[in-house]
């Protein structure tokens, strides 16, 4: 809920904290871990097509490094990503987040000004508490899916995992 709050002080346009931020929680709170597993980045995605300059991301991630002590955010305004990810440009953020290569990454959260917690998740939370990870179907890269997946090691982090 501290990092939400900073997160929402920073009034990002359609903002949310993303992929493995709220994927591991949810694993590990459901495979009862007593800790997180560790992060190798804190996804903070956003989208204003009027302001498509990366160094303006580097600065909320250093403001948020000041804040929080943590080195690990990455902030990226999903509105220029299209252009690294070799897609046509996203109309929206939930269809920059519908690109994403697994159903249970495309998920985001954010804290709104009352206090409730806002998703953001095209594929639904199923796969997400089920422990299934799917390709998402706009992501069309096959080989890029199951290297990203080896690569990862979650069926060793969390081993209810089913994999397809």
């Amino acid at each position: 809920m501290k990092d939400l709050s900073i997160l929402r002080e920073l009034e990002l346009p359609n903002w949310y904290v993303a992929a493995g931020y709220v994927r591991n929680y949810i694993w590990d709170t459901l495979h009862s871990y007593p800790n997180r597993t560790p992060l190798n980045d804190i996804d903070v995605i956003y989208y204003n097509p009027d302001e498509l300059d990366e160094e303006i991301e580097k600065k909320y991630e250093q403001k948020l490094e000041r804040e929080t002590g943590i080195s690990i955010w990455s902030v990226k305004n999903q509105a220029r990503m299209h252009i690294r990810n070799g897609d046509k440009p996203y109309k929206s953020i939930e269809d920059a987040i519908s690109q994403w290569p697994e159903t249970v990454t495309a998920v985001g959260i954010r804290l709104e000004r009352d206090d409730n917690i806002s998703i953001i998740s095209p594929y639904g939370l199923e796969d997400l508490f089920e422990y299934r990870v799917r390709k998402s179907p706009l992501f069309k890269d096959e080989t890029y899916y199951r290297s990203r997946i080896n690569k990862k090691n979650w069926k060793e982090t969390w081993p209810r995992l089913v994999i397809s």
